[in-house]
């Protein structure tokens, strides 16, 4: 029995060890398929794992900044508002700030904080609510450039892999730069600069410790804690940033105390608004897409220097609206009021008329509310804000009113437009009536001998329409393209003297689809006259007999090489403008006659600098010889004759020497005036934007468009020394008869001053046109127009010479 026992025991303890050793293998098993699936995990989670290394050559979207001439910045382009800046430039207070908020134990840990987070998780426990988080600095890092933004379990190990290998990879202050660079601040600001911008109108290296622990408070919530939005929430975050800073022995308790008291000076909130920039700004940015594409703009923080003038931008932009404003005051009738304010919503629409009137002064044009209507003197008491007006009836006689439709126009609370003359004693502004022109207009002023484009006006309200009328309109210039034709009549051999037969003619010119009777303005014919005087006065019929004379093909050559890039139809009724340009071309081919025959393009950036300040691009001037320079002196001394005595006459108001020429289009639809002075060039052009609108009976160039060229010259100029068109040495002058162009005697009466090329002409009684100059001056060798001309009475169309 013993025995048997013994076998017994022995029996169950084999057992138990058979069965020790099969859980063990079991548990073996389980682990070793454990370790088998996590390192297939990990392979498969590393495959997934962008590379750390990629970091080292961060390259984030930039923004884009334009300059104007004198520095100042004029626009920005961007997806995300951020500038780099390096460690060294920020300052070492948010620098603290940041550790202080975000993660303390940044240059301890490897990219993962254990103790970190479990301190984070118990505080969060204590307040009830999430208040410190327990990613690390290179964790944010790794979310923000790494990984897309979606919570899993998965992306939180990925983080925390990449957050050990890049602590690895990056050295703590280039992990810190990544950070300070990369992160949202709110209100558009990416980065610790664009955020010192955004709020504080500072540089990040100018931060005071106030400020600084604002700052450090936001990427965990910008909008929540944004000082613009929510300035009670954004004190407490700092209050909260302050006192870590005291905890971890960044600063004092006293230094804490000061911070948080000291008031902080927060800059209005800014975006790039459609009415801070302008049609130079817009074109610059059509200019640098179409080169550099989208991304090169907005994306990789290009430094653009540009030509812009802001002191001749605003003079323009002032000139053409007063133009504007007059021209439709003249034809239009006031078209009334669109908004009435209810009493109970004027302290409301009082506090926003404060905001967006600004500071008032004269000349400027503000929102105002009718607080009453007196018949007697037939005014209006006006609210402008906190401050108060009066609209007198000669504020609106322009308006076309009658006194019994004024008591029904203004109307108690009606918003009106008007404009601030004087400031009188009693506080109260006197105004004008104004509103909104309904046609368009562009302005342009460049200097001819570089082509520097000084400034660029290309509509009313750019806010309202970014179409750029300066550049993109192709519109009839009218007599404007004249210069042009006589120009190269100048080069086939005609002068000043030559006689020109201003009569009747009837063309058949196919591409006009029949007979075509070409008229003068006043639709009278002045016989036999100078070409100078044809000029001068604009005389379509000769101009178009001039035209036939010379070429067709002939003149659109010339057009071309004086810089005209729009289709030209080869027609006699080029002679008129008939077809359309721009402004920007029309004043590239007045280039040569401003520069002594050398042709300039017109050009707005100066440079362009990439993100390293490497320069991608720099203007280099190359004036090209198109005319010779006594062709060029003897047309600018035609188009001098034109302000002068012409159709410009409203530029000898100036007071210096200066050239130009008006156009208009048939019914008045477009009005142009080019002209310059020895050192600028500019050119305006008024119409509709619909292109069957007249402007109005009598709106010629020299009525619509002059006064506004003149209206800049005169600021632009102010203070400027008078200077002379330089003549060149192979020009020379002489007294001629201004009606037969014959030699004047001492006492003619008639006696005006011509210029000629290389010598005075020696008298002769030739009828024919002018044989062509020899040399390189006639760009086309054709001088026949393709048009059958016949002219009552039957004579030729030039008598020239008749030295």
């Amino acid at each position: 029995m013993k025995h048997l026992g013994f076998f017994r025991r022995r029996q169950e303890m084999s057992l138990l060890r058979w069965l020790l050793f099969t859980f063990l293998g079991f548990i073996a098993c389980v682990v070793a398929i454990a370790g088998i699936a996590a390192f297939a995990f990990y392979i498969q989670l590393d495959r997934s794992l962008p590379s750390a290394r990629a970091l080292k050559n961060y390259h984030p979207s930039l923004v884009s900044s334009v300059y104007a001439s004198d520095g100042s910045l004029i626009g920005e382009f961007y997806t995300e508002r951020r500038f780099l800046v390096p460690l060294d430039r920020v300052p070492p207070y948010l620098i603290k700030a940041f550790l202080a908020a975000e993660d303390s134990r940044f240059y301890e840990h490897g990219g993962v904080d254990l103790p970190g987070i479990f301190r984070a998780f118990m505080k969060n426990l204590q307040a009830g609510e999430i208040v410190q988080g327990g990613s690390t600095i290179t964790q944010q890092v790794v979310k923000s450039l790494l990984l897309t933004p979606e919570r899993t379990v998965i992306r939180k190990l990925k983080e925390a892999l990449l957050a050990y290998r890049i602590d690895h990879t990056l050295s703590k202050d280039e992990i810190l730069y990544l950070y300070l660079n990369q992160i949202y601040f709110g209100s558009g600001a990416y980065g610790v600069e664009a955020a010192a911008q955004t709020y504080f109108d500072k540089h990040v290296e100018d931060l005071d410790l106030a400020e600084a622990s604002l700052l450090a408070g936001l990427p965990k919530a910008p909008t929540r804690f944004s000082p613009h939005q929510n300035y009670a929430s954004a004190k407490d975050r700092q209050r909260y940033v302050l006192d870590r800073m005291v905890e971890v022995g960044f600063i004092t308790q006293e230094e804490r105390d000061k911070a948080f008291v000291e008031p902080l000076n927060l800059a209005r909130p800014k975006r790039w608004r459609l009415k801070e920039f302008n049609h130079f700004t817009e074109e610059v940015r059509r200019q640098v897409e179409a080169k550099y594409g989208r991304d090169g703009l907005y994306k990789e923080g290009l430094k653009i220097y540009t030509t812009l003038d802001l002191r001749a931008q605003e003079m323009a932009e002032k000139a053409l609206d007063q133009g504007l404003r007059q021209l439709d005051k003249r034809h239009s009738r006031y078209r009334g009021i669109n908004l009435n304010v209810p009493r109970e919503d004027w302290p409301s629409a009082l506090r926003v008329l404060n905001s967006t009137n600004g500071e008032l002064q004269p000349e400027k044009i503000v929102a105002a509310l009718v607080m009453d209507y007196d018949p007697q003197s037939r005014s209006c008491r006006l609210q402008i804000g906190d401050a108060q007006g009066i609209l007198p009836s000669s504020g609106w006689q322009w308006a076309k009113i009658s006194d019994k439709r004024a008591s029904k126009m203004f109307r108690v609370g009606d918003l009106v437009r008007v404009r601030l003359e004087n400031l009188q004693s009693d506080k109260t502004w006197t105004t004008v009536l104004e509103q909104d022109p309904g046609m368009e207009g562009a302005f342009m002023a460049m200097v001819p001998q570089t082509g520097r484009v000084l400034c660029l006006v290309g509509g009313r309200n750019f806010a309202q329409s970014q179409f750029n009328r300066a550049t993109q309109a192709i519109r009839q210039p009218g007599s404007a393209f004249k210069p042009i034709i006589y120009s190269a009549a100048l080069d086939k051999g005609y002068t000043e003297a030559s006689i020109l037969i201003d009569s009747p003619i009837v063309l058949n010119d196919h591409s006009l689809r029949g007979l075509w009777k070409p008229a003068n303005y006043d639709h009278q014919f002045w016989g036999p006259i100078l070409l100078r005087k044809a000029l001068i006065h604009s005389r379509n019929v000769v101009t178009v007999k001039l035209l036939n004379a010379i070429g067709v093909d002939y003149a659109i050559q010339y057009a071309r090489n004086l810089g005209i890039t729009s289709p030209l139809t080869p027609t006699l009724a080029l002679a008129l403008g008939a077809s359309g340009v721009s402004l920007w071309e029309l004043l590239t081919a007045y280039t040569p006659f401003a520069n002594q025959g050398k042709r300039v393009d017109p050009y707005m950036i100066e440079k362009i600098e990439d993100r390293d300040g490497n320069i991608l691009e720099e203007h280099r001037v190359a004036p090209e010889d198109v005319i010779s320079p006594e062709t060029a002196y003897v047309m600018t001394d035609l188009l001098a004759g034109v302000v002068q005595e012409g159709t410009a006459k409203k530029a000898k108001e100036l007071d210096r020497p200066a050239a130009g020429k008006t156009g208009t289009t048939n019914e008045m639809r477009d009005a142009w005036f080019i002209g310059y002075t020895p050192d600028v060039l500019a050119g305006v052009w008024v119409g509709y934007d619909d292109h069957n609108v007249s402007l109005g009976k009598g709106e010629t160039g020299g009525r619509a468009a002059c006064p506004i060229w003149v209206s800049f010259m005169k600021e632009w100029l102010k203070e400027k020394p008078v200077e002379s068109f330089p003549i060149p040495s192979g020009v020379v002058f002489a007294k001629i008869n201004g009606h037969t162009g014959a030699l004047a005697r001492s006492n003619d009466p008639s006696a005006v001053s011509a210029a000629f090329v290389g010598e005075v002409p020696v008298r002769s009684q030739r009828y024919s046109a002018p044989s062509q100059k020899s040399g390189n001056s006639s760009p086309a060798s054709s001088d026949t127009a393709s048009a059958t001309v016949s002219s009552s009475p039957a004579e030729s169309f030039f008598k020239s010479d008749l030295f």
